[in-house]
């Protein structure tokens, strides 16, 4: 290769460009069918949409009307979830990374909260009704199901959590504890800020993801229908992703309602791009603010 330079130049570029090659190929496997499903749903759930459409209760069983009761039943579950998710999450977050010995046990733990966040979705709703259906009393109800969605979300915001405090570099604490500042000053002074970025967008996907979830609720309090919005935390709900799968499967005029079960796809699409959306511009603002900018 010394006595002939061009030739390994060359081969290294072929093989640079194979990489590069392969890699464009990869992403597009994923992000082409991902469009096509995108822009399919777009072109046949827009029509259904209007101010009536998101403001207006189901009507003549399903087959015209709006989706609101599902739309304001997903915000409810959505945000009793983060209530019951995010304070518990960081903190334990907090304690894995700064606190907890790195013992047997505690790697267990870890391991068991990484595994966690890879069990499918209908484990938890079976989990969420024995517990806070049965045991806890609570019934099909808006309570258990934000409690079930909080209990999927949790592993998620504790190992970013987790992750976004272990990136911070040890010289920021070792600077803030030689000035005389104690643990917790540090940590919420110091750590929390230079982690916060991550910590939000752990945050905000862990909650998109939920938002989105169907057999955890189907277990634990959606109704196929309701002609009243929830008025307390133990009533029954609608929720935007199981009335998805109750038209698109279980409604007598499957045919008839699909441009419903399009529009309402296309509302849960867009909430979970606003939420995505919030994560990206707050990541960015405290980046910015980090950075002194």
């Amino acid at each position: 290769m010394k006595n002939n330079p061009e030739k390994y130049l060359l081969k290294k570029y072929i093989i640079n460009r194979s990489f590069q090659v392969l890699c464009i190929i990869a992403a597009a496997l994923v992000i082409v069918p991902l469009l096509i499903i995108f822009i399919d749903i777009i072109i046949k759930g827009f029509p259904s949409l209007s101010l009536d459409f998101i403001t207006e209760y189901p009507e003549k069983g399903m087959t015209a009307g709006g989706i609101m009761p599902a739309i304001i039943g997903t915000v409810y579950v959505t945000l009793l979830s983060s209530i019951a998710s995010i304070p518990i999450g960081i903190m334990t977050g907090i304690y894995l990374a700064q606190y907890a010995k790195n013992t047997l046990f505690t790697r267990i733990i870890k391991l068991t909260i990484r595994n966690l966040a890879g069990i499918p979705s209908i484990v938890y709703g079976i989990f969420g009704m024995a517990l806070f259906v049965d045991l806890f009393g609570f019934g099909g109800s808006i309570l258990s199901a934000g409690l079930t969605l909080g209990l999927l979300t949790l592993p998620w915001i504790i190992s970013t959590t987790e992750e976004a405090l272990k990136r911070v570099p040890e010289s920021f604490a070792e600077a803030s504890l030689g000035l005389g500042a104690t643990k917790w000053q540090t940590i919420r002074k110091v750590l929390l800020p230079s982690a916060g970025p991550g910590i939000i967008t752990g945050i905000i996907l862990g909650i998109a993801r939920a938002a989105g979830e169907t057999a955890p609720i189907l277990f634990t309090g959606a109704a196929y229908y309701l002609n009243n919005l929830p008025g307390t935390l133990m009533d029954k709900f609608m929720a935007l992703p199981y009335h998805i799968f109750s038209l698109a499967t279980q409604h007598a005029q499957i045919v008839k309602v699909r441009p419903i079960a399009y529009g309402a796809t296309l509302i849960l699409i867009l909430f979970v791009f606003l939420l995505s959306s919030i994560a990206f511009f707050v990541r960015q603002k405290l980046k910015r603010l980090e950075g002194g900018q």
